[in-house]
């Protein structure tokens, strides 16, 4: 079962006991708009609310710009680990984005593996990349 919600800037979704919570934030300082260079980070928490161990094999994220150009980004574990969760524990980490457009949206799945080989796809949840540099009206 996954359901997706969001709360204020806080997106979050549940896969099976796995709890992934995204909060995006626009960085100004790193963005040059007259070089259509928009820069985001967003802060993960990934939270084993389950009964069993995982470990974080691999990532898939599919970037949508306002355009609608679409990147789909694949790896192994994150920022350069594959973080082990035992039920309760909670793995956290930072990332970016650039995109060439003033805004988009960012989804995925992480894959992971218990400790009898059995996978699970934790649905990362839809979120809004949105800089005050899209001036774009709302339909």
């Amino acid at each position: 079962m996954s359901k997706g919600k969001k709360r204020g800037v806080a997106y979050e979704a549940e896969t099976d006991g796995i709890v992934v919570r995204v909060k995006p934030a626009f960085l100004e300082e790193e963005s040059s708009p007259e070089q259509h260079r928009f820069i985001w980070a967003y802060h993960v928490e990934i939270e084993n609310r389950g009964s069993r161990t995982f470990q974080l094999m691999t990532r898939h994220w599919r970037i949508t710009d306002r355009e609608g150009r679409v990147q789909e980004v694949n790896g192994s574990g994150v920022v350069g680990q594959n973080p082990v969760l035992a039920p309760g524990e909670t793995f956290e980490y930072t990332s970016g984005c650039p995109l060439s457009e003033p805004s988009g949206m960012m989804q995925g799945t992480y894959r992971l593996e218990d400790e009898e080989g059995g996978m699970l796809e934790a649905r990362i949840p839809l979120f809004a990349l949105d800089s005050p540099y899209d001036n774009r009206a709302a339909n």
